[in-house]
């Protein structure tokens, strides 16, 4: 069974590494447009919306819980605090809207 495990470990490295090196193997010295440019650079901002935004509003029977913590989250972050700040003050609003409510 250990056998079993190392493989499967093995095999999951490989199919998450081999579409990480492709881009950078074929595509070396190509110059994209810079239409695609700009969009490629978006995705991740995309990508990160569209995990989040569903979590807020599904984290808890409350609404308001994932709502509060959103909008505390994003006011700090807006304000230029780093990203250990933007999440500690997340969980500390959240802990007083949950010690109080």
């Amino acid at each position: 069974m250990d056998n079993m495990i190392l493989l499967l470990i093995i095999g999951m490295a490989v199919v998450t590494y081999i579409p990480r090196m492709l881009p950078l193997v074929f595509m070396n010295g190509i110059q994209l447009p810079p239409f695609l440019q700009g969009v490629l650079k978006n995705v991740p901002y995309a990508t990160l919306g569209a995990l989040i935004v569903p979590g807020i509003f599904t984290i808890n029977e409350d609404i308001w819980f994932g709502i509060i913590g959103a909008a505390t989250a994003f006011i700090v972050a807006y304000l230029g605090a780093n990203v250990i700040l933007v999440v500690l003050s997340a969980i500390v609003s959240l802990s007083v809207y949950s010690y109080f409510f």
